[in-house]
């Protein structure tokens, strides 16, 4: 199996502990890192030790190189844009880590460099293919749940934080931060529609910056279940991450544990709609209900987002680069509209500096 070059800049939390960890990790079958660029030297001399490949201060010094077969941009949110169309403009296939940009404007930018140069751009969207999320797809393509009517992602925790992703000039804040995994998934589970319609709340909590950490946003489309997205760093008491309620059941679920409960109405009796008073055998005013008999089922989980969900990114990222695979993530049809949903949050939610 043929290996591609890979060059990585940044070599921050996610450049060296997320994209760099699975680099060299036993699931990395696929990928050589030949180069690094960081412009801190003690990062370069670190990624030198730790990789074996060349380090540069900046990326122009990758310019001109023929044998790298893809870039990884994990720069901060607010460069991302601009080093990814560096990148594309010189001919490079490019990786790019989420936010995937500041703004929707950005965004297209970066796709119409990669069509104008013949190369290609993703996202890094890996929660995609987590096992809890892929799991909770399954489960909602079953019909067990029957037809979808809420589904409510809970991303939150208590916590302060005073680092640069809490500053808006850095295109910081938890709805650019957390928010494109469920935000990507929240889309991907209702089809993402062109009507889409968007309801949020931003405001700032423990935080020392001056970007949120208190988000919510429910999104609404036609012929597609209510979705409501939380993201807070002011909750003690935090719930499932993921809670579905549907016409014969519901699922909680967490990354390692899911649950559902639901029932089969055709072993149930066909009820008769009464328009008087209620009364039990003993003409006693009685309330409506039943008892139904459910069916429980749970499934334990291995693996997250940043270990399954990794791999199977860069297989696709592998596939498509090799034989010309289609990719599930797809920045035009699917990552565009995220930036439209985010730039509208944004626009309701206008926080001072």
């Amino acid at each position: 199996m043929k290996k591609l070059n890979v060059a990585i800049v940044g070599q921050g939390r996610s450049g060296r502990d997320i994209h760099g960890k699975y680099f060299k990790s036993e699931d990395n079958k696929y990928f050589n890192v030949v180069a690094v660029v960081d412009e801190l030297e003690h990062r370069r001399v670190r990624a030198k030790e730790e990789y074996g490949c060349d380090v540069y201060a900046d990326i122009s010094e990758l310019y001109g190189r023929d044998d790298i077969d893809l870039v990884v941009n994990s720069t901060f949110s607010h460069l991302h844009a601009k080093v990814a169309i560096d990148l594309l403009n010189h001919g490079f296939n490019v990786v790019s880590e989420k936010p995937f940009a500041k703004t929707y404007e950005d965004g297209c930018a970066m796709i119409d460099a990669a069509k104008k140069n013949g190369v290609m751009l993703n996202i890094f969207q890996q929660s995609r293919f987590a096992p809890y999320y892929t799991k909770i797809k399954e489960i909602i393509a079953s019909g067990k749940l029957g037809d979808i009517k809420q589904i409510s992602i809970n991303f939150s925790k208590f916590a302060r934080r005073w680092d640069w992703q809490t500053l808006q000039n850095f295109s910081g804040g938890e709805v650019r931060n957390t928010g494109p995994h469920p935000l990507d998934q929240a889309l991907d589970l209702m089809n993402f529609p062109s009507d889409i319609n968007v309801f949020s709340k931003l405001d700032r909590a423990t935080t020392f910056g001056n970007a949120e950490d208190y988000a919510k946003i429910i999104l609404t489309a036609a012929g597609a279940p209510l979705v409501d997205i939380e993201i807070t760093a002011c909750n003690c008491y935090v719930p499932a991450m993921y809670m579905i309620q549907g016409s014969k059941g519901s699922l909680k679920g967490n990354v390692s544990h899911i649950d559902i409960k639901y029932y089969n109405p055709e072993n149930e009796p066909v009820r008769e709609v009464l328009a008087a008073s209620m009364e039990d055998e003993n003409r006693f005013p009685a309330y409506c209900t039943e008892t139904l008999t459910f069916t429980e089922e749970a499934f334990d989980l291995e693996g997250d987002a940043f270990n399954v969900g990794t791999a199977l990114y860069y297989k696709m990222i592998y596939d498509y680069l090799t034989e010309g695979k289609e990719m599930e993530i797809k920045p035009e049809e699917q990552l565009l509209l995220q930036l439209k949903v985010i730039d509208l949050i944004h626009a309701q939610n206008p926080l001072r500096p």
